[in-house]
């Protein structure tokens, strides 16, 4: 961990030092940018209780935008955190933006950096050593076919620019993306992560995933189409949470009239006085500054008891539709988010339920009819039939076309649970992503099941 601190320390000197360069090497007409996105990770897969491929990341890259003249343009290239090697890089990288600038058009809502905003975060936590990893993972399921990867180490978020914001976030994060596989091909998922491994907490995942398993080995029930009381697990919220970042939660969507939740802004339609939606930062797993360097508030309430009283608005967005600025991304996506629960528990879900299906993860979502927040997708992995507050059998997957305006709404959204999981985010595509869903399980009636 020693050499970890002193190599961090030294990748944080490096990036100071080359925005320090391109401050001195701008021209006083030219606005900038710097984007640092680095990692020390680990990564092991696992087939059949056994290891595939190991290995240690050490990666990194810098997005530098250029701005003048009411036009941009921007480069990545690595970050070594060989401070002769990067700013030589960074320098021929900033003289190439100048040449192409003037080609380009100018952007009518192009917006400067001009805050004042200066944080610097380290979470430090306490993972795996590298030597530990296959043993503390392997050893509860030794008897099972598990299939995985984990991927844990420090993620790092950096920001500088010409105006001299300046932001350092870097956390100590892990996550297992896993299945446990029976013979029949059908399989329980599962993820645990955190900032700290806790091999209690691990082996009661694995026991309850043993668990559904069993259930899982009965004989499928295949079920027609039709209308069913749901109870979503966590996981399968996260997915339905998701979609919101698809063009729903941004108010660019919104003004366009591409927005999901277009009827919920006008104040035509709500969701059930149940449902509380909000972005929150306080747990420190993804930074707050965004791709100018603002910062969002720690915590933003974006639904409250079903009524839209937020969306998420860049200042691109709040330039060009004259509206506040509130911290969004670029894309406008959710970051943080965390859906309230309710009083449901985890002992009286079955009872709740009564006769239904238990969902536990979803999958292939997309939207069916945006105007109408008519979402379509599929059951996956272990889902059941429950009758008279058992479990009777596993079911066959099933496709799905519902509003979000009906299983979020006052009709049918019965409950949401007292208790919230982390459902972490796993994509790996160019780098480890950070955060996750903070959400807890709801039990919806008159769900619909098109096949």
């Amino acid at each position: 961990m020693k050499m970890q601190i002193e190599e961090l320390s030294i990748l944080e000197s490096n990036f100071n030092q080359l925005i320090e360069m391109l401050l001195a090497k701008k021209a006083d007409s030219e606005h900038f940018t710097v984007r640092l996105n680095s990692e020390r990770s680990q990564f092991t897969r696992f087939n059949n209780a056994k290891v595939r491929q190991t290995g240690l990341v050490a990666d990194g890259s810098i997005k530098l935008t250029l701005m003048e003249n009411q036009r941009s343009s921007f480069c990545k290239f690595p970050f070594t955190g060989d401070w002769d090697l990067d700013w030589q890089t960074a320098y021929k990288s900033l003289q190439d933006l100048r040449e192409e600038l003037h080609l380009l058009p100018v952007d009518p809502y192009l917006v400067l950096p001009t805050g004042n905003n200066v944080s610097r975060e380290v979470h430090t936590g306490k993972l795996l050593g590298s030597e530990n990893v296959v043993n503390s993972i392997l050893e509860p399921v030794k008897d099972l076919d598990f299939t995985g990867m984990y991927a844990g180490g420090v993620i790092i978020r950096g920001y500088g620019d010409s105006n001299g914001q300046k932001h350092w976030f870097a956390t100590d994060s892990f996550n297992l993306d896993y299945s446990l596989i029976i013979e029949s091909g059908k399989a329980v998922k599962g993820t645990f992560a955190g900032s700290k491994w806790d091999e209690s907490a691990y082996v009661d995942k694995i026991n309850d995933g043993k668990k559904q398993l069993v259930l899982l080995s009965r004989e499928p029930k295949e079920l027609p189409r039709g209308n069913y009381k749901t109870y979503f697990a966590p996981a399968a919220v996260s997915e339905l949470l998701a979609m919101l970042s698809w063009g729903a939660i941004s108010e660019a969507a919104i003004q366009q009239g591409n927005s999901a939740l277009s009827a919920l802004s006008r104040q035509e339609k709500q969701l059930s006085s149940k449902f509380v939606l909000k972005e929150n930062f306080t747990s420190g797993l993804v930074p707050r500054f965004n791709d100018l360097g603002e910062v969002a508030p720690e915590e933003l309430t974006l639904i409250e008891n079903g009524v839209l009283v937020n969306s998420l608005i860049n200042s691109r967005t709040a330039k060009e539709y004259n509206k506040p600025a509130n911290g969004a991304n670029s894309s406008e996506t959710l970051r943080s988010p965390e859906i309230n629960t309710g009083n449901l528990a985890f002992a009286d879900i079955l009872r709740s339920l009564d006769t239904g299906l238990y969902v536990s993860n979803l999958h292939y979502l997309n939207w069916s009819d945006r105007q109408t927040a008519r979402i379509t997708g599929m059951t996956r992995y272990a889902c059941f039939w429950v009758e008279n507050g058992e479990i009777v059998a596993p079911i066959e997957n099933l496709r799905f076309d519902e509003s979000l305006y009906r299983c979020w709404g006052s009709e049918n959204l019965v409950d949401l649970t007292n208790f919230q999981e982390f459902i972490p985010e796993v994509g790996t595509y160019e780098s480890r992503q950070l955060g996750g869903t903070l959400v807890p399980g709801m039990l919806v009636e008159d769900f619909t099941y098109s096949y």
